[in-house]
């Protein structure tokens, strides 16, 4: 399939807009959509926050207005590209009364730092993708990949809207998950997927084992783990392919990951943590390193084939890439995509199962 055919660049349309380009939002989304207009050549006209967060500062030189300021300086017609992440349902709701209105649009631009999705990397990476493709085990699977090629390239929220499911359907139809799981959690955060797995168990499991690298998250991972009553066991570590220690961003959020500066921490191989105690649910949203937490999982994952809960976003590569590398570890898993309510493509997850 020519993947690259089916939507045209957001980059080289809003390259010939003469319309003025607003972005909604602040922070680091916007700092790297400015970043890629300076490569593409695109020119922002003004900035617009929601209404609660403008207090007469500025970005990057503009004056950060409200929508009604920006309307009234600017006019009605207007592209708008929004240029921070959200899955907050009165956030979405705003998005999408802005889209009914304006013409706007949301690039994508990976959360690790890497090649944007455009008709040149899809075109590179056409043969992997299409194996990809005929891997996925159903119809909502195809459908959430091919929507995530169209909006990776448009930039058009309908393409996110018409393929997302809720987390019902995935645990109820796909995990699936028991009182008896022993469940690894790799990027615990503050205990919120551990909380996730548990409403769907009604609070049962057989052991709990969560990685968490930012101290600060971590702090309040472990703080949520003595309210649990069972075989938990929380560590201070980033999840890697071998035991060793890197630098890594401290951020105090979701985006904490490995990088060329920041604090130096310990990161573990899940094959090492566990030595050979079981697995049967394996959870990753590991900011960028599901790939090389992949490789430090692989006897975990070959021994004892848990269900597979992915993230699969944070790289322009990592909705098809992944699917690649587990099946590559386990043929025998069935591979499942979907997109859960999130601007932009974020919360796309990989879900596997063994028959």
């Amino acid at each position: 399939m020519d993947f690259w055919t089916l939507e045209r660049s957001v980059w080289a349309v809003l390259r010939e807009e003469t319309r003025p380009i607003l972005l909604y939002g602040m922070g680091d989304g916007a700092d790297k959509i400015l970043a890629q207009f300076d490569i593409y050549g695109i020119r922002a006209s003004g900035v617009f926050a929601s209404d609660e967060f403008v207090r007469g500062h500025s970005f990057h030189g503009f004056q950060v207005l409200k929508l009604s300021e920006a309307l009234a300086q600017f006019g009605e017609d207007i592209v708008i590209v929004i240029a921070f992440a959200s899955q907050r349902p009165e956030v979405l709701d705003k998005m999408y009364t802005l889209d009914t209105n304006y013409t706007v649009y949301a690039p994508d631009v990976p959360v690790v730092p890497g090649p944007v999705f455009d008709e040149a990397f899809v075109q590179s990476q056409a043969d992997e993708m299409q194996v990809a493709f005929d891997l996925l085990a159903d119809e909502q699977s195809r459908r959430v990949f091919l929507d995530t090629v169209r909006f990776k390239l448009s930039g058009k929220l309908q393409y996110l809207r018409a393929s997302e499911t809720n987390k019902d359907e995935v645990f109820h139809s796909i995990l699936r998950p028991t009182h008896t799981e022993h469940f690894a959690d790799l990027g615990a955060y503050t205990g919120d997927t551990i909380r996730e797995l548990l409403h769907y168990t009604d609070g049962a499991f057989a052991s709990v084992t969560a990685l968490e690298p930012d101290r600060r998250s971590f702090r309040k991972l472990a703080g949520y783990a003595q309210t649990l009553v069972g075989a938990i066991r929380c560590e201070q570590a980033g999840a890697w392919s071998c035991d060793t220690v890197l630098r890594f961003s401290d951020q105090a959020g979701r985006q904490s990951r490995v990088s060329g500066q920041g604090k130096e921490t310990q990161m573990r191989a899940l094959d090492s943590v566990l030595d050979g105690a079981p697995c049967t649910y394996l959870k990753m949203d590991v900011e960028g390193a599901e790939y090389e937490a992949l490789q430090g999982a692989e006897q975990t994952i070959r021994q004892h084939r848990p269900k597979l809960n992915l993230a699969a976003y944070h790289r322009s590569a990592d909705f098809f890439a992944l699917p690649l590398a587990v099946h590559a570890l386990c043929p025998d898993y069935r591979l499942y995509l979907r997109h859960h309510p999130y601007v932009p493509a974020w919360d796309t997850n990989l879900y596997a199962v063994c028959p």
